[in-house]
């Protein structure tokens, strides 16, 4: 098994660092105390925008709250993809 997917299942859908609240980018999965939503991190990513970029761009995520969006985005890729398509679409 991967080592993503064992990640994925010990934790559950418990992704540290990554926070899902109705009344925050309206419930969107964001990087915990951030309103920074994992799908936007995902699509930069797609892009070939690199970790740094985003570091700097972004200065409250640390390196591991992009290592847990993009393990979250990993395994949650439809939904992940969803949100991408919805925001373009926009």
């Amino acid at each position: 098994m991967e080592p993503i997917k064992w990640v994925a299942q010990e934790l559950g859908d418990d992704f540290p660092g990554i926070d899902s609240c109705p009344a925050v980018c309206g419930g969107e999965p964001c990087i915990a105390r951030t309103r920074i939503p994992v799908w936007l991190l995902e699509r930069y990513r797609r892009l070939g925008v690199n970790e740094r970029d985003l570091l700097d761009s972004y200065p409250s995520p640390r390196a591991e709250d992009l290592a847990n969006a993009r393990a979250y985005a990993r395994i949650h890729s439809a939904e992940i993809d969803k949100r991408i398509q919805a925001n373009e679409e926009a």
